[in-house]
């Protein structure tokens, strides 16, 4: 695990958050924002994982404002935590790399409720590299006037990944 890069990349997620046009905070919420909150690094939720080919069927999944997106079931991801056999579902947009929309047990006490965010790109030898110290909120934390597409059922975990983002204070 790089934690330079990882440090730098929140640092810089921050920078934006604080003075960008584009930030999803209000004018009057960057005034106030002194940083979001993370997790510290943890090097055991980084996993270099193959992918097992998803059916490519069509999930149709609900948004946080009640419209719903469409995506392929592009890939399933199998792996463990703290002892635990767990499976992610990776999603196409019709982009490149994988969409990773998940919840787990922190979901609504240290972290977003809705669920949080990955984007994966495929390593050269077709793996993905599963580092959930990257995991962010959908933008809808931030302002409700987002749409965010919440996590389907099948990538609800029990057990807590304590990594990435926590939830934004406000």
């Amino acid at each position: 695990m790089d934690t330079v890069a990882l440090l730098e990349f929140r640092d810089a997620k921050d920078r934006f958050f604080a003075h960008a046009h584009e930030s999803p905070l209000s004018h009057e919420a960057r005034h106030d924002f002194d940083g979001l909150r993370y997790y510290d690094p943890n090097p055991a939720l980084v996993f270099r994982l193959s992918v097992e080919e998803g059916d490519q069927a069509e999930v149709r999944v609900g948004t946080s404002d009640g419209a719903e997106r469409t995506y392929r079931r592009a890939g399933v991801l199998h792996f463990e935590v703290d002892g635990e056999d767990v499976s992610l579902t990776l999603y196409s947009t019709g982009h490149e790399g994988y969409f990773l929309p998940f919840r787990d047990s922190t979901s609504g006490r240290e972290t977003y409720g809705a669920g949080r965010y990955l984007d994966l790109e495929p390593n050269a030898d077709g793996t993905v590299t599963l580092d959930f110290n990257y995991a962010y909120n959908p933008t809808c934390a931030y302002d409700e006037a987002y749409s965010c597409p919440l996590p389907p059922s099948e990538n609800w975990l029990r057990v807590p990944i304590e990594a990435g983002e926590k939830d934004y204070a406000g």
